[in-house]
């Protein structure tokens, strides 16, 4: 059974490390499970956009896409222009099925790996003293997220036994500059920021500079394409994928002669929640 072709998808940015950082994303995911067709698209800024991906994908034999979208602080719901172009595949590639995952959103195993970025980016500084947490990402993200991303800020400071606050860089939320302001108001002066971002693009470099300009002691890099996110995109992959399997009325999986589901080995086995 051919495993359907995954296509992640990431807000675009003129800024090339964006770019990289998801090519490098695919590799990695390559790496871990080659035998999932796997390629990137980008919803601005970059190519290859959404349509054009999955036309390549359509070319190269592929009957199956799922998308998966970047997005670290939206939980359920997907930006609002995959409707658009999703509805434009249908009458451009009519033989495509196309199905669309969950947003990867602010999931327990990333604040792991934001602590190691973290870590690293205060070791860099040569920082002695913390006494206050910044968690900063690029929106609020959907209602689920914005609940998660609170709950992360929670579950950090409560790991560190040191206050944490949230900030956003698009404005939709306190700023980088308010959770500073609202720390020093208790006392707090050793403030480091961690960067729930996927890449250094614009809006990361911005809220960098700003904590950096109001006296953060350590701003941390992106989480970039760490073996981590890897795994995410792999589980929303497979979770999704499941969508385009065929089921009669009662549930029964409905295989055909050349896509009986045991001629192979599982393809969805090691991620199915």
């Amino acid at each position: 059974m051919t495993a359907p072709t995954l296509v992640m998808v990431a807000r675009g940015s003129r800024d090339l490390r964006v770019a990289r950082v998801a090519r490098a994303l695919r590799d990695e995911l390559v790496r871990l499970r080659p035998e999932v067709p796997a390629s990137i698209a980008f919803l601005d800024s970059c190519l290859p956009n959404l349509h054009q991906s999955v036309a390549q994908a359509a070319e190269a034999g592929a009957s199956e896409v799922v998308l998966v979208p970047l997005d670290l602080t939206r939980a359920t719901e997907v930006d609002p222009r995959f409707d658009g172009a999703i509805a434009q595949m249908g009458r451009d590639l009519p033989g495509v099925r196309v199905t669309v995952s969950r947003p990867l959103g602010p999931e327990a195993p990333l604040l792991t790996l934001l602590d190691l970025r973290l870590r690293a980016a205060l070791a860099s500084a040569r920082v002695l003293e913390l006494d206050g947490l910044i968690l900063s990402s690029p929106t609020s993200g959907d209602v689920r997220g914005a609940s998660l991303l609170a709950r992360r800020a929670r579950q950090w400071s409560t790991h560190h036994r040191l206050p944490c606050l949230t900030a956003v860089a698009d404005g939709s939320g306190p700023s980088v500059s308010l959770a500073m302001q609202g720390l020093r108001s208790q006392g707090r002066r050793h403030i480091a920021v961690g960067s729930f971002f996927m890449a250094a693009d614009e809006r990361w470099a911005v809220q960098a500079d700003q904590a950096r300009r109001v006296g953060a002691v350590a701003v941390s890099d992106p989480l970039g394409a760490a073996p981590e996110v890897a795994e995410l995109v792999l589980a929303r992959y497979a979770f999704a994928a499941m969508d385009l399997l065929p089921f009669d009325a009662e549930g029964n999986f409905c295989a055909t002669e050349e896509e009986h589901p045991f001629d192979e080995a599982p393809v969805f086995a090691a991620h199915t929640a």
